[in-house]
């Protein structure tokens, strides 16, 4: 008799006839009648005689009038698409007894399940969720990202090992990421055949994101109905029972419970996180959908790592593809460039040789076959019926002479670079030889029972070895994506140029004439500039020297601001920077003759580039005729932003020879007294005053920022002072916290302190036997545990001469036993320099303020 291998896809899991015996489940049709209910529903709502009476009752008869008003508003999200809609702690009798709910349709029937709400007072969910999502946020891409999701998922669920499952195309998995207690053997790594998680199975995953057993061993309840009812479909059901060839799949492995929730990307199944127990364990209906929640979020945020990536690598293609488009469009022959870029695009699509077959040309590079065997490959891609990429990973099943050279070309990926089945860009990958680890023989045992022959799952999930030989390695969805756009842009737009590529030429060309044209208008502008600094500056000196001198120290006073104003992309820049480098750039040694104060401000680009050509011109009339023409004198300038936020600044000359107001104005005396008003609609005004000339400028307050420059300075030289003044963590550290995203927060720093390790627990007992086993270097301690204190620990590690400090979020008004008295205290939320600055206080048996 022969056994069918594909039984377990047809096994009809979605109506199993039965529930798993930790609550109950009512069937209701559209006028609220019973229709199914579970056995076990008597041990949860009060009526006479067995559950089968039930049947053809009114809802309302059984629930409290308030309940039903709650659950008939719910289900207005079903009927706008929801799955599921879940209630928490409702008082289904009306009494003090409080239950969780979960409603669904299935077909016109209404589904409602409950099992009895178990308190949670250590979860706050929102809290958890935004803790969870906020460490996932801080960790890299990659292999650290999926090892603090499974690390997390763990700390929340409490079950031995937390894995995280990838489905592959074939529908077999592979377990990519662990978190396992440290006695159980290591599954990380090791791949599972398709037929262990059936097509009809992967479905309900992908329909029902959460399914928790409770206890494998645990009899399941028979569903009752109307005799001649068809099977109620369960494939929404929260209390679903098992499949007994899963039960003896789990069985098989050790396991007593198990929790997975569904990884999707967008609609399709990615993968699972998978969590096994030992022993039976339940988690609360609000922590698993807390769980759940995590994990959508999860899955979102690794979407868009893999978003970013392949954007990435899409944009080197995309600038090699310009790069080919810019030349094949232009003149040349096209071949040659073709086998010109060869070389770039093998840098984006990774692969070991490639070969361009052209108008009967082969030009070939790195390893591939020779060129007998490519004319016969040719020849057989030419008897394919359409023109879109071939993709192999075994090209010996498209073209069996290919097993004879495996060692170059044992994969494909061939892009169709004419409309002639002639040309080809073909990319070559060798021979990948891989060892699969499977978790046991992939192939399922056959028994023999009393109803003949069946399928049972593996009794053994020891590793197993199989070798693949004759497949590259696979190529991917990226660079799928990107070849297709390399074939698209040589075969449409390169190669066959259509009238869409000349408009889009003609735009191009527009757009540069666009580009010209405001590049002169801004030439001309600068132009006009220096033309008019040419010319103003000519009646104002006697010889050209002095003219050469005065022109250029204007143009470069304006160079220099524009420098400063580049420096970020054409943003606001700091005005004391400004007056800084004018008196460098001109003063030199007598620089420091001038004494600038005033807060942070920062001046947009226009007014910076008018105030230097104003700051330039005082510094050079004072260095000239005023008080920097000699070594006595001195120039104040001050600044500050009045209460409308316009700019008020003050040059003050003192200690130089006697002023005259001049008898003529000279260009350098228009630009201080006018070109504030002119191009910045401030206000300016100068006084030749015998001790010394005085300048008050008004800039206003669309010009002006305010920062403050010396609390960033005072602020960064207090970091790093403070980073530099202690040492890091050493040895092992005992962290008792009884919350655990903050206690996988502490294990982080103390990690990155350099703690070798960190050992952590919640309760008393658990910490004095980790004490007695193993002591630790040092401990740190949350005060509050719950319903308990960590004193008797610190006592016990008093007594061991142990150093430790401790920590709490209560503020300092906590009372410490007498003996306790100066033990370091870190109040709650933890951050590395007070860990490590309270560390040194514990070694050194003092309690720093």
């Amino acid at each position: 008799m022969s056994v069918d291998l594909s039984a377990c896809d047809r096994e009809p899991i979605h109506t199993p006839g039965a529930i798993q015996p930790r609550g109950g489940l009512l069937a209701v049709g559209s006028d609220w009648m019973v229709r199914y209910v579970s056995e076990t529903i008597g041990d949860y709502l009060p009526f006479d005689g067995d559950a089968a009476g039930l049947i053809g009752r009114s809802l309302l008869e059984l629930l409290s009038e308030e309940s039903v008003h709650t659950i008939r508003g719910r289900l207005q999200s079903l009927q706008r698409g929801a799955r599921t809609e879940r209630l928490f702690g409702i008082a289904l009798l009306g009494d003090e007894r409080r239950f969780d709910v979960a409603l669904h349709r299935s077909g016109d029937l209404i589904v409602i399940e409950l099992e009895p709400s178990a308190p949670d007072s250590r979860l706050d969910a929102g809290t958890t969720m935004n803790a969870m999502i906020a460490r996932l946020n801080t960790v890299g891409a990659g292999a650290e990202f999926l090892n603090e999701a499974v690390r997390q998922v763990r700390a929340v669920t409490g079950f031995d090992r937390v894995m995280i499952y990838r489905f592959n195309p074939g529908g077999d998995g592979e377990v990519i990421a662990e978190a396992a207690r440290s006695d159980l053997e290591p599954y990380l790594g090791l791949h599972y055949p398709a037929s262990d998680i059936p097509k009809q199975a992967r479905e309900l995953y992908r329909k029902n994101l959460l399914r928790i057993i409770s206890n494998v061993g645990a009899e399941p309840s028979p569903i009752l109905s109307m005799p001649g009812s068809a099977p109620l479909d369960l494939s929404l059901s929260v209390l679903r029972a098992v499949s007994p060839v899963h039960i003896e799949y789990l069985r098989n492995m050790g396991v007593a419970a198990s929790l997975s929730i569904s990884i999707l990307q967008g609609d399709e199944l990615w993968g699972l996180i998978a969590c096994h127990h030992m022993a039976p364990r339940h988690i609360s209906f609000e922590r698993r959908t807390t769980v759940e929640l995590f994990v959508q979020m999860f899955a979102l945020l690794m979407e868009r790592q893999e978003r970013e990536a392949l954007a990435e690598r899409e944009r080197a293609a995309r600038r090699i593809h310009d790069r080919l488009v810019g030349m094949m469009t232009g003149n040349g022959d096209h071949n040659t460039h073709l086998k010109q870029f060869l070389g770039d695009i093998r840098s984006t699509i990774d692969c070991d040789g490639a070969a361009l077959a052209v108008d009967d040309e082969l030009v070939m590079e790195g390893r591939a076959p020779d060129r007998q065997q490519l004319l016969a490959l040719i020849a057989r891609l030419n008897r394919q019926t359409d023109q879109e990429l071939i993709v192999v990973k075994r090209l010996s099943s498209l073209h069996p002479p290919a097993e004879d050279y495996v060692d170059s070309a044992a994969g494909m990926l061939a892009i169709p670079v004419s409309r002639t089945p002639r040309d080809y860009l073909m990319l070559f990958r060798q021979e990948q030889v891989n060892t699969v680890t499977w978790a046991g023989r992939p192939d399922k045992a056959v028994v023999r029972s009393e109803s003949g022959e069946r399928l049972s799952p593996r009794a053994s999930f020891a590793a197993w070895e199989d070798e693949v030989r004759g497949e590259c390695i696979d190529w991917t969805e990226a660079e799928r994506r990107i070849a297709e756009g390399y074939r698209s842009t040589i075969l449409e737009v390169i190669l066959r140029l259509t009238d869409a590529a000349e408009i889009e030429r003609r735009r191009v060309h527009e757009r540069q004439e666009l580009l010209i044209a405001e590049l002169n208008h801004r030439v001309r502008n600068i132009l006009s500039l220096i033309r008019g600094l040419v010319k103003q500056s000519q009646g104002s000196v006697s010889s050209l020297r002095q003219y050469t001198l005065m022109l250029g120290g204007r143009i470069e006073a304006l160079a220099r601001a524009h420098d400063q104003i580049t420096t970020d992309h054409w943003d606001a820049a700091p005005l004391r920077t400004m007056i800084e480098a004018e008196a460098k750039a001109f003063l030199t040694d007598k620089a420091e003759h001038v004494a600038l104060d005033g807060p942070g401000v920062l001046l947009e680009p226009q007014a910076f580039s008018t105030l230097a050509l104003v700051m330039h011109e005082l510094m050079t009339n004072a260095a000239k005729y005023g008080a920097l023409c000699d070594s006595s004198g001195r120039v104040q300038v001050t600044w500050d932003v009045d209460a409308e936020g316009d700019l008020r600044l003050r040059w003050v000359e003192q200690g130089g020879p006697p002023v005259q107001a001049p008898k003529r104005r000279g260009f350098g005396s228009t630009i201080i007294e006018h070109s504030v008003a002119f191009d910045l609609k401030g206000e300016s005004r100068v006084d030749y005053a015998l001790s010394g000339v005085r300048v008050e400028l008004k800039v206003p307050a669309a010009h002006v920022r305010q920062i403050d420059e010396e609390m960033v300075r005072a602020l960064k030289a207090k970091d790093a002072e403070e980073t530099s003044s202690d040492g890091g963590v050493s040895g092992r550290v005992l962290l008792v916290e009884d919350t655990m995203i903050i206690a996988l927060d502490a294990e982080d720093v103390l990690l990155t302190l350099g703690a070798s390790s960190v050992d952590i627990t919640s309760t008393i007992d658990e910490a004095l036997r980790l004490i007695r086993s193993s002591p630790p270097d040092f401990a740190l301690l949350d005060i509050n545990l719950g319903d308990e204190n960590s004193f008797p620990i610190a006592l016990k590690l008093k007594a061991l001469d142990i150093p430790f400090a401790f920590a709490t979020g209560y503020g300092e008004q906590i009372e410490m036993p007498e003996e306790l008295a100066g033990v370091p205290i870190i109040q709650k939320p933890y951050s590395s320099d007070i860990v490590q600055r309270q560390y040194r206080a514990a070694l050194n048996g003092t309690s720093p303020p």
